[in-house]
């Protein structure tokens, strides 16, 4: 009587293991075995990281074994069960290896595909498959629906909760994700103490130096130098390289009509004996324009307090010594009497007034353009139509599946605490009460999948020269991860995918690129998304979008929330005054009084303290311990890619032993391998 011998691994996760019962059926070319129910008597089976084997016994051999049918059946109380792989051992001692990574709850059952093989639905022959096949979509194209949140956003999941998420997609532990149980703890209890001032919640700070009540529990090497030089020029300018938001600056090839500012202005600030035309013509002049918060509505959730927002313009210098400089502020986007060009030259609260503005107006484009829509709320979009699009078997499934781990589930759980109406957005933003709506929406209007392309969005700021500006580590960092994953989903894809015709003949990789135009993005014109792919060469880039925005362009403008912004003065999430319509107004009571009351200070630092910790057992960029793929030539690239980033990360720490401003949010040993907080 043949055996076949089933190993079952369970996960590593908190209540992975189960009490409830697992049945399981071998479903061969030849025939299917009996169900049969796995247990080992007086033996506690299933428990959290348990990797259990059972003999079965067949009256005849079933054949190739192709699928594997598991359930999960109630013993007393129903107890959710996370499977990691099976593997099946044939009577001629060959191994098959099924892998699964996904919880079984209720009483469910769940159908596995074996890991070996190319499984292009193409290549797909019996029908016994092919029903498998159909089957999973249907029921994820059930499970996964798209919403529109808000009108003009990109879609995303039918869920208005963490906890009504497929349980797949769902956080290990909710808690680990509770917006305002992680502010609270981040501002109140552990790390900032500052309940000692809930009772002059709304009041002023004295002075600049009183910031520093809130901001000395938590320091480290770059928040600590930017409360020592935040005031001074080099270091305004050196954050529209390597801050947190370094998307801002571009190349100035003609000042707009809209900023006239002359080469008289200037001239002071110029150092080449070159008129302000000739500096602009060899290129050493950049331009930073906010014009995005043109006409966005300020806070008014808080009748007692008046928040006010700007849409400034920056012209900036590289210097002499190749710093970036500001040179000329102005402050709203239509000339005038009312709207002066603050200048270096101006007094000097007049000028650091200026900057105060522009870096405020940086923090609200940040938040909510470049962290929030452009890489949470476009990584949802593909992560969705990745799960209704793609089974389980498909390569490109196995790909992106670790680069979409807990991202539905933490733009979820933003929406309903963070970005939600009444939530914590609204606390301490001028953005809040839906200016960070009609932000996204605006933002929209301008996103389209080239401007997703690392190297292409470089080079249509005009920013893509070392030369021109050398110490632009975000982009050189940048350009190094990206080609490194290039290089890396093109190993994986030409493995699968054995020329141009076999992307053509894919129905379910081309189902995935329309779901993503047409549905996920609403089929916008201007979003230029594509709604097919006609090569490998365009498949590579697509899926090198999803990996790098999902991974290193999230780190890049994420992690460093705490270290650019914890220092107030230096990103003030809402202004109490409105800007300054003439010069000669500005003094210390004046810039106090718009800054940030005491309670906004706070919330404002427990959020970014919040969004910059990791998660707990972080997975980084090349870390993939849930072994999706099987074959041996993807291990191999996968390998090459570890190796790859290695050596980038070596690159990246030898350039910053000793310098005062080290840049690592592009270093791959700090790359999460998704979007996760």
């Amino acid at each position: 009587m043949p055996a076949y011998t089933v190993t079952v691994a369970t996960g590593y996760q908190w209540f992975a293991g189960t009490d409830d019962y697992i049945y399981i059926t071998l479903v061969g070319t030849e025939q299917c075995s009996e169900r049969t129910l796995l247990d080992k008597p007086l033996y506690n089976d299933f428990e959290r990281g348990a990797v259990d084997s059972y003999d079965i016994r067949v009256g005849e051999d079933l054949g190739d074994i192709v699928l594997v049918k598991i359930e999960k059946k109630k013993y007393w109380v129903l107890d959710d069960w996370y499977c990691r792989y099976i593997t099946v051992k044939t009577p001629s001692g060959d191994y098959v290896e099924f892998p699964c990574f996904r919880w079984l709850v209720n009483d469910k059952e769940v159908v596995l595909r074996d890991g070996q093989g190319t499984h292009l639905p193409q290549d797909d022959k019996s029908s016994l498959v092919k029903q498998h096949r159909q089957k999973e979509l249907d029921f994820r194209r059930k499970t996964y629906r798209w919403k529109e949140w808000q009108p003009g956003f990109p879609m995303s999941i039918d869920a208005n909760r963490h906890k009504d998420l497929p349980r797949d997609i769902q956080f290990d532990s909710e808690k680990g994700v509770d917006f305002v149980l992680n502010y609270t703890k981040a501002y109140v209890i552990e790390n900032l103490f500052v309940n000692q001032f809930m009772h002059m919640f709304q009041s002023s700070w004295s002075d600049f130096g009183d910031f520093e009540k809130i901001f000395v529990r938590i320091k480290n090497t770059i928040s600590e130098y930017v409360m020592q030089h935040w005031k001074e020029d080099f270091m305004f300018g050196y954050q529209f390289l390597n801050g947190c938001n370094p998307v801002m600056i571009q190349k100035c090839t003609k000042l707009p009509d809209k900023f006239p500012v002359t080469n008289e202005m200037v001239s002071v600030s110029l150092e080449r004996e070159l008129s302000l035309e000739e500096e602009i013509e060899a290129g050493n002049i950049f331009i930073a324009d906010y014009e995005m918060l043109d006409g966005i509505s300020p806070n008014s959730t808080d009748p007692c307090t008046l928040q006010y927002l700007a849409a400034p313009i920056c012209l900036l210098y590289k210097n002499d010594q190749n710093k970036i400089l500001p040179i000329a502020i102005q402050l709203a986007q239509t000339p005038g009497e009312d709207n002066p060009i603050f200048l270096p030259t101006d007094s000097q609260y007049d000028w650091l007034l200026a900057k105060i503005w522009v870096r405020s107006s940086d923090f609200h484009f940040h938040q909510t353009v470049t962290h929030l829509l452009r890489t949470h709320l476009i990584t949802e979009v593909f992560a969705i139509a990745m799960f209704r699009q793609l089974p389980a078997v498909h390569p490109v499934y196995k790909l992106l599946i670790p680069h979409i781990r807990f991202t539905i589930a933490i733009n979820t759980k933003a929406r309903e605490q963070l970005i939600c109406e009444c939530g914590i957005f609204d606390k301490a933003n001028a953005t809040g009460g839906g200016g960070h709506v009609q932000l996204v929406q605006k933002a929209m209007k301008s996103l389209t999948f080239r401007s997703l392309c690392f190297p292409d969005m470089i080079k249509a700021r005009g920013v893509d020269s070392k030369e021109e500006l050398p110490t632009y580590f975000y982009r050189d960092d940048g350009y190094m991860v990206w080609e490194a994953t290039k290089s890396f989903v093109s190993d994986v894809v030409c493995i699968y995918y054995t020329g141009d015709e076999k992307v053509q003949e894919d129905e379910e990789i081309q189902a995935f690129i329309k779901d993503v135009c047409s549905f996920g993005m609403q089929d916008f014109d201007h979003c230029e998304f594509p709604k097919s792919v006609k090569s490998r060469e365009d498949l590579i880039e697509y899926l090198t979008v999803i990996v790098f925005t999902a991974s290193a362009q999230h780190a890049a403008v994420n992690f460093g929330q705490y270290d650019w912004c914890s220092w107030i003065p230096n990103a003030p999430p809402t202004m109490r005054r409105p800007p300054p319509n003439q010069k000669g107004l500005a003094d210390v009571n004046m810039i106090i009084e718009s800054l940030p009351d005491r309670g906004r200070s706070s919330w404002h630092l427990g959020a970014v303290w919040a969004l910059s910790q990791y998660q707990e057992n972080e997975l980084y960029l090349g870390m993939y311990p849930d072994e999706h793929f099987i074959e041996k030539p993807v291990k191999v690239a996968m390998e090459k890619f570890r190796k790859e980033l290695a050596g980038i990360t070596s690159l990246i720490k030898t350039r910053n032993e000793g310098k005062k401003l080290p840049y690592y949010n592009m270093s791959p040993d700090k790359i999460p391998n998704s979007v996760a907080v």
